[in-house]
């Protein structure tokens, strides 16, 4: 017990003689890495399918195009719109079918938590999943 105290007393006296440690510059904090999983099934096209791990800021993971789809990112980002957002309801689309191919994208965008499901069952949906590619890959119209 009198190990403990003396620990701490020591740890306090060494916190204190060195100060408060600095803030994090705001840069640092928005420039904080994105990391998404995407998985991708029924497109038609064996080798688009599968999970993959898309980093950005800076580029890494196993994603086929990770270049061209963290640079997709970040046009959108500058853009600022959010690609990762769901249609909303109510809204009308043209009916048409893109096939059955499903994508699931989680993970982490500009500090945001996402998790995003794409389908390409109507005019709306066709239109927010190839707004993404190369994140996702080239569906059918």
């Amino acid at each position: 017990m009198l190990r403990l105290a003396a620990f701490a007393v020591t740890s306090l006296l060494a916190t204190t003689a060195a100060g408060p440690l600095p803030p994090l510059p705001l840069s640092r904090l928005l420039s904080s890495p994105d990391r998404l999983t995407i998985a991708v099934s029924a497109t038609g096209n064996p080798r688009a399918e599968g999970e993959y791990v898309l980093e950005c800021r800076p580029t890494g993971g196993n994603h086929p195009e990770r270049d061209r789809a963290c640079a997709r990112l970040d046009r959108l980002a500058q853009d600022g719109s959010d690609p990762f957002a769901a249609e909303p309801e109510r809204r009308m689309c043209t009916l048409q079918d893109g096939g059955p191919a499903t994508a699931r994208i989680t993970g982490t965008w500009r500090g945001q938590k996402v998790n995003a499901s794409f389908r390409r069952t109507n005019g709306c949906e066709i239109a927010r999943w190839n707004n993404l590619e190369p994140v996702l890959p080239a569906g059918r119209s």
